[in-house]
């Protein structure tokens, strides 16, 4: 009897303690809600205006901008670095943030960068494989470590609001965004999605986490024939059946901020979608989070428009902040834009400032430049590498390969060069041909576990054809944004290797040398007579900083895990229509099909 009526006691107690627990929750919300009303309250039209603008810290009168202008946040891209080096990065973050604090209001500055796979702007970060690897590996405790790593060395170099991850469901690989993806999998991307943002986010006012960005809203991977900002024709049903999921996941795990898209759905652009943004988003899936605008919004989309859609935050850059603040000022006085939109947008910025803690803690972590590029986060990189590798093929046993083998020959430039294995968004926006600092190339992970002779032969040109087994390493060239569309004006992009590459293999695999090829891809390419002609052929996408995880999967330290995030095509006439063979036409059949990989 008195175990009873202790067992009783204590649920009681236990269910106080859950109660009070959950009343706090709410009170903190209530009493947030409270700040962001006072605050807003006091504000002017002119300090409104000044939170909806993002401008870049490198641009010409950034600082008096911010002064005069009320910025309210500052995002890094591809052009003048802050510094030389983390410290000095943030140093120049501090600077531009007591200048924000010198305002009137005195509202914190957020900080913005496009870190999609790791701190990449940042050379000597911690360099992770793209989405499309992490969607190989399917391993969500993974991602969620990745994103808590990029958090960590991004707040390292003064960001709090990284825009990732990407949530797009490619479904044609002439797209040069596939690999920014998780898959063509909603399911994968769905699963990948929600422990990506816990990644980030963790608890928001820590000063290891930041914001995280679901992005592109939406529709951007399903345009016609895989054009960056192309035409979405897909039916209303077939949106919300595979695209919209992910981002109710990424709003469900409270993600901070969504992202706008450059294409269009059904004539409209997504920056002036106002039945997507706000009827659909904010209103329909209960985002309370921020909407960010891309690239120059304003300029390419009439910015009155895109603020009336729904959009919170514009990116005011190369020339559109006057016009931008001037215009929307003129058009709120015209009654052609709503004070209720405005203040929207404003509460939705100073929910999330409050919700970081920005105003009691609106600087970087200074302790946290020695954790930039550690072993441990090179680690779980090289993890994440070993796992996303798929096997596709591996004829008479080639792997797993001896370590007392006596002679290997590594052939090809993508072996000795850690700009071209990890692809676009790696230093510079369009990636990098060269090696950067902190980073191990395939062919040093190879020599690291071969014992016998490792010969190292550029371009096929030196013959070593007495080799044991010959390594192929080809691929692409790293491309982001547009750059990688194939068939955009501007590039040699293409769905095969090109004819030096199929060189390299058709060199060594026709003086019957035993040949295993390395594809270093953003996406599934048209490789069907590369795969015929050798050994063995492993599809690695694009691993980043840590090549070496690689070898030690080829000599059998590890097995083989990944599994094709996307179907792999057979021939370059799968893209001949809208979208790829596993979405327009379901009776022609892959090379090898989603979720293909063997192991050892």
């Amino acid at each position: 009897m008195k175990t009873n009526i202790v067992l009783y006691l204590l649920n009681c107690f236990l269910l106080i303690g859950f109660s009070c627990k959950n009343e706090m929750k709410v009170s903190n919300e209530i009493l947030l809600e409270q700040k962001v009303e006072a605050l807003l309250k006091q504000m002017t039209l002119d300090e409104k205006i000044g939170q909806m603008s993002q401008i870049r810290h490198f641009e010409e009168n950034a600082d008096a901008h911010i002064l005069e202008k009320f910025i309210g946040s500052v995002i890094h891209t591809q052009g003048p670095t802050p510094g030389n080096s983390a410290k000095e990065w943030q140093k120049r973050f501090i600077e531009l943030q007591k200048k924000a604090l010198a305002t009137r209001l005195g509202i914190p500055l957020l900080f913005g960068v496009d870190a999609v796979h790791g701190q990449n702007t940042f050379e000597g970060a911690t360099i992770f494989p793209h989405n499309i690897g992490l969607g190989a590996t399917n391993n969500e405790e993974l991602v969620y470590e990745i994103a808590k790593i990029t958090a960590l060395e991004s707040q390292a170099t003064g960001f709090n609001w990284v825009f990732s991850p990407c949530v797009a469901i490619p479904y044609n690989e002439k797209w040069g965004r596939v690999y920014e993806a998780f898959s063509e999998s909603t399911a994968i991307t769905e699963k990948l999605t929600k422990a990506s943002i816990k990644g980030h986010q963790g608890n928001l006012a820590d000063a290891t986490t930041v914001m995280a960005t679901a992005k592109h809203f939406v529709g951007d991977g399903a345009t016609d024939y895989g054009v960056e900002g192309g035409e979405t024709t897909l039916s209303d049903a077939e949106i919300q059946r595979y695209l919209l999921s992910p981002y109710k996941i990424a709003v469900q795990e409270k993600v901070a901020a969504v992202m706008a898209s450059f294409n269009s759905i059904n004539g409209i652009s997504m920056h002036n979608h106002k039945a997507l943004i706000t009827d659909t988003l904010k209103i329909g899936m209960k985002f309370d989070g921020i909407v960010v605008s891309d690239w120059k919004a304003y300029s390419r989309f009439n910015g009155i428009e895109v603020v009336n859609a729904g959009v919170d935050v514009l990116m005011t850059v190369d020339g559109d902040l006057n016009d931008f603040q001037e215009g929307l000022k003129k058009a709120v006085q015209e009654k052609i834009v709503s004070t209720e939109r405005i203040d929207d947008a404003v509460r939705r910025i100073l929910r999330q400032k409050f919700r970081l803690g920005l105003f009691e803690n609106p600087f970087p972590d200074t302790t946290l430049i020695s954790k930039i590029g550690i072993k441990k986060h090179r680690e779980i990189a090289k993890k994440a590498v070993r796992e996303s590798l798929v096997l596709l093929k591996n004829d008479n046993q080639v792997l797993p390969i001896s370590k007392e083998i006596k002679k290997i020959v590594v052939v090809g430039e993508h072996a000795n060069n850690t700009g071209l294995q990890s692809g676009g968004w790696t230093v510079n926006w369009q990636g990098s041909t060269e090696n950067y600092k902190g980073a191990t190339t395939i062919l040093e992970g190879i020599k690291k576990q071969a014992k016998g002779t490792v010969l190292y032969d550029k371009t096929a040109t030196e013959n070593h054809f007495d080799a044991d087994l010959a390594i192929i390493v080809v691929g692409e060239i790293p491309y982001a944004e547009f750059f990688g569309d194939i068939g955009h004006e501007s590039n040699q992009m293409q769905l095969t290797l090109t004819e030096q590459h199929q060189q390299y293999i058709k060199t060594y695999t026709e003086k019957g040398v035993k040949t295993l090829v390395i594809l270093i891809s953003g996406r599934p390419l048209v490789v069907t007579n590369e795969i015929n002609k050798s050994n063995a052929f492993v599809a690695a996408w694009l691993p980043g900083s840590e090549g070496d995880g690689i070898a030690e999967v080829l000599f059998g330290d590890y097995n083989f895990k990944g599994k094709l995030p996307h179907s792999w095509p057979n021939d370059v006439t799968d893209y001949k229509q809208k979208y790829g063979p596993n979405f327009w036409d379901k009776t022609l059949k892959p090379l090898y099909e989603f979720g293909f990989g063997k192991t050892y």
